[in-house]
C-alpha cells in the first residue's frame, strides 16, 4: 500500500477510535412531553361557550434533546434545547412569533459545585409557582400559573412581564445541602428595546420529609412587550409551602408583583391547593385569589379549579377539569375540559 494511503487509512481508523472513545463517555436522549385536551370554554364576562381542541392546557407540548459529557474529575459538560409546539395545529412554539427553542437552549458544566447553564434558561420563580400549587404548570387550568404569568388583562387585571425563560442569561443550580438548594439567574438584555437593566431572579427550595418551602423573588428590566409609560421594572417575590398528610397534599402560595413605572402599580396573589390520592390518581383542587391596585381603583379575579387526575401508566395519564374564573364587575366564566398527557 503507498505510504500516502496508508497515512490516509491510519488517520481515519484513529479518528474512529477517538470518536469511539468519546461516544463511550457521552450520551444524548430525546425527550418530551404531548398533551391533548377538549372541552367547552367560557371567558370571564362572556355568554359565549366554545367548544376547542386544544395543545398543552395542562401542560405546554414540548420536544427536547439533552446530553452529557464525562470530563473527568467529577465534572461534566451538559447541554440541552428544547422545542414548544401546538399538536393541535402542527405549529411550532406557544403562540405565533414564539422563538423555536423557547424552552430552552443552553449549554453548561455541572460538578461537585453544582451546575451552571449558559444560554436561555427558565426562572426560578416559574419553578417555584409550578412546584407549590396542585395544578402544577398548567397555563390552562392552573390558577397560579394564570394569575401571575398570564393575567386577564382583558378583564381589567395587570400585565406579568419576564416570561418564563430569559435569553443571554447563566443560570447556576446549586447541589442539595439536606434538603436545601440554591437557583440563581441573571442576563445581560442585550438588544432589547425595553433594556433599563439586567433581569435577575434566585430561589430557595426546601425539601424535607413531608414538608416542603420555597421563597423566590425576581426583577426585570427588559425583554418585556407592552409596557406602560415610564417603565422601569417589575420586581415580584413568592413565599410557597406544601406539607403532605398522605391521605392529602396542602399547598400554600403568595406573590406580590411590583410594577415601577410613571404609575407605579402592583398585583397580590394567594393560592390554597390539596391534592387527593383516590386509586390509580389524585383529585386536584387550586384556588386563587388575585388582586390588582392601580392606586384609585382594584380589580379581583377568582379562580377556582377542580379536576382528577388518572395515570394509565407512569408516562400517559387522562384527566378532567372545570375551571371557574370572576372578575370584579363580569359574570363569571365556566369551563370543563379533558386530556391525555404522555410523556417519553
Amino acid at each position: 500500500m503507498p505510504r500516502r494511503a496508508l497515512s490516509v487509512v491510519t488517520a481515519a481508523a484513529l479518528s474512529l477510535g477517538a470518536g469511539t472513545a468519546v461516544q463511550a463517555q457521552s450520551s444524548v436522549s430525546a425527550y418530551g412531553l404531548m398533551d391533548m385536551s377538549v372541552g367547552q370554554y367560557q371567558a370571564t364576562g362572556s355568554s359565549t361557550k366554545l367548544w376547542r381542541a386544544q395543545s398543552g392546557n395542562m401542560t405546554t407540548s414540548f420536544l427536547g434533546f439533552k446530553g452529557t459529557e464525562d470530563l473527568g474529575g467529577g465534572l461534566k459538560a451538559v447541554f440541552s434545547f428544547e422545542h414548544f409546539l401546538r399538536l393541535d395545529t402542527g405549529e411550532p412554539g406557544r403562540f405565533n412569533g414564539d422563538a423555536f427553542w423557547a424552552r430552552s437552549a443552553w449549554v453548561g458544566l455541572s460538578g461537585a459545585f453544582g451546575t451552571s447553564k449558559l444560554g436561555r434558561n427558565t426562572t426560578p420563580l416559574f419553578v417555584s409557582t409550578l412546584i407549590f400549587n396542585a395544578i402544577g404548570d398548567s397555563f390552562g387550568y392552573s390558577p397560579s400559573i394564570r394569575q401571575l404569568f398570564t393575567p386577564n388583562t382583558g378583564a381589567g387585571m395587570l400585565p406579568f412581564f419576564g416570561d418564563t425563560g430569559w435569553n443571554s442569561s447563566l443560570a447556576y443550580n446549586s447541589p442539595n445541602f439536606n434538603g436545601l438548594s440554591l437557583n440563581l439567574i441573571g442576563n445581560l438584555g442585550e438588544g432589547s428595546a425595553t433594556a433599563n437593566g439586567r433581569n435577575i431572579g434566585a430561589n430557595v427550595l426546601y425539601f424535607r420529609g413531608p414538608f416542603a418551602a420555597t421563597v423566590a423573588a425576581q426583577q426585570v428590566k427588559n425583554g418585556a412587550f407592552g409596557v406602560p409609560a415610564g417603565w422601569a421594572s417589575q420586581d415580584t417575590v413568592q413565599l410557597g409551602l406544601s406539607y403532605d398528610l398522605s391521605v392529602v397534599k396542602l399547598f400554600g402560595q403568595y406573590t406580590l408583583a411590583k410594577t415601577k413605572a410613571t404609575l407605579n402599580t402592583d398585583t397580590a396573589i394567594y393560592g390554597l391547593g390539596a391534592a387527593v390520592p383516590v386509586g390509580a390518581g389524585k383529585v386536584l383542587l387550586q384556588y386563587g385569589n388575585a388582586t390588582a391596585d392601580r392606586g384609585a381603583t382594584e380589580v379581583v379575579n377568582k379562580t377556582l379549579t377542580v379536576g382528577y387526575d388518572y395515570f394509565l401508566s407512569k408516562s400517559t395519564d387522562v384527566y378532567a377539569v372545570i375551571v371557574n374564573d370572576k372578575a370584579t364587575g363580569l359574570d363569571a366564566g365556566n369551563s370543563v375540559a379533558a386530556g391525555l398527557r404522555v410523556r417519553f
